[in-house]
């Protein structure tokens, strides 16, 4: 099969990894032996490049059709997972399709279709329906964080998905939970399970913090006090309470960002930007943070309101204590509140009231040209050096995009530096530089 794809070891070094795990070795093996694979790890694990590094293997650069559909819950996963392929630079075209966002744009893009194509159920379903791109092409099929993606909801699109790729030779499904039974559709045979799920939970410690009010703010305020200025999520099950949650951790002036479905898309990447950058410390998200998200390494989680579900628990908790790391998972209880079974913890936390700084050093600046504009990070960097005299430290994660670009500066520098480089030029392009 002809490809032009460069070798694991450059794609790995274009990724800043310098070996695959156990578990991505043994994937890897797998489904480039057997037709159907299923994948279960934890979050955090790497399952993306698990995944990614044999199906693009298997493309190739001569056919002028879909190759590779990849089927995903959530928008923010899309992105992600898209993001990940940009970066191997293998040379084959990835696109990305979800709700949200003009169809019109989706259909410019798949005139010239793309060897990968990303993408929500829905929005996949309507493209089919529509007729927009081949299915002919179409060979291998991911569903990713698959248990979610065939839950009641998705399941109608997911089936007439499935029922139009009739051209199908390999399926991967992965998973960070394993208690969720594949539909017939879904036309699994013979399929080889690697399951990793069960090497994971030591590193994880679940403390218990009891609250005697009710509304339980005054003791999340004392439980981020007690853990300090680290990174972190808390949890809610509904984005009213996100909103109860962050308008009082704004009138204790501690910051942060949220994350729920109710948001604009462009607000929920800028959040997560700044989460990952530093600018804030804290997301109060519900369960969509609990997955498949590219957010950093967390010191702890909490769990404002209680998990409704077991699987929903587990989620939540893969976003810490991920591979060796060590990790602490918070469960805040009212002392009147029905603790669910799957929640075993018998450590009880004893808060002590103090007021410590949790004071980001960051400040998060928006650049108004990307990488369309032919702008590199390199050339980011470059004006901050020059033109804002900030020596190499001083300089935080720089994020670009197609069409603009986000840097993290010291907070205290933020105003001085807009001050010195708004409105100049990177390459050809003049551009705003505001803070966000």
């Amino acid at each position: 099969m002809a490809n032009n794809l460069k070798s694991q070891q450059e794609i790995l070094s274009k990724l800043n990894i310098q070996a695959l795990n156990p578990m991505q070795e043994e994937a890897m093996l797998a489904i480039s032996s057997v037709a159907n694979t299923v994948l279960l790890s934890p979050t955090g694990t790497g399952k993306t490049v698990a995944f990614l590094l044999p199906t693009l293997q298997h493309l190739s650069s001569e056919s002028e059709h879909i190759q590779l559909l990849i089927l995903v819950p959530s928008r923010e996963l899309a992105i992600q997972i898209e993001q990940v392929v940009r970066q191997m630079a293998t040379g084959y075209k990835v696109n990305t399709v979800y709700g949200g966002r003009p169809f019109s744009k989706d259909k410019i893009e798949l005139t010239h279709p793309p060897a990968i194509l990303i993408g929500t159920p829905g929005r996949v379903a309507d493209h089919l329906r529509r007729e927009t791109f081949l299915v002919e092409g179409i060979k291998t099929l991911v569903l990713d964080e698959f248990d979610k993606s065939l839950e009641i909801g998705f399941e109608k699109e997911m089936s007439e998905i499935l029922s139009n790729l009739t051209y199908l030779e390999k399926r991967i499904l992965t998973s960070a939970t394993q208690d969720i039974e594949i539909p017939d559709f879904v036309g699994l045979e013979k399929e080889l399970v690697i399951n990793y799920l069960d090497t994971k939970t030591s590193n994880l410690e679940v403390k218990k913090v009891l609250s005697q009010d009710k509304n339980k703010l005054q003791t999340l305020l004392d439980l981020l006090y007690h853990i300090g200025n680290k990174p972190g999520i808390i949890f809610c099950n509904f984005k009213d309470t996100i909103q109860f949650v962050s308008d009082f951790l704004k009138e204790n002036e501690i910051a942060h960002g949220c994350f729920h479905g109710g948001m604009e898309q462009r607000d929920r990447e800028r959040a997560l930007i700044k989460f990952r950058n530093g600018t804030h410390q804290i997301i109060v998200s519900t369960d969509l943070a609990a997955r498949g998200l590219d957010i950093p390494e967390l010191n702890y989680i909490i769990h404002f309101q209680l998990p409704l579900k077991a699987e929903e628990f587990t989620h939540r908790n893969g976003r810490t204590a991920r591979m060796n790391a060590q990790g602490t998972a918070y469960v805040l209880q009212w002392t009147d509140e029905y603790l669910p079974e799957f929640i075993e913890t018998s450590e009880i936390v004893t808060l002590q009231s103090k007021s410590t700084q949790i004071t980001p050093e960051w400040a998060t600046l928006f650049i108004s040209g990307g990488r369309k504009d032919k702008i590199s990070k390199g050339d980011i960097a470059g004006l901050f050096f020059k033109q804002g005299g900030l020596e190499k430290h001083e300089l935080g994660i720089i994020e670009l995009k197609q069409d603009c670009a986000f840097v993290a500066v010291p907070k205290e520098k933020a105003s001085f530096l807009i001050k010195k480089t708004n409105n100049t030029r990177l390459k050809k392009k003049k551009v705003r530089i505001t803070v966000i």
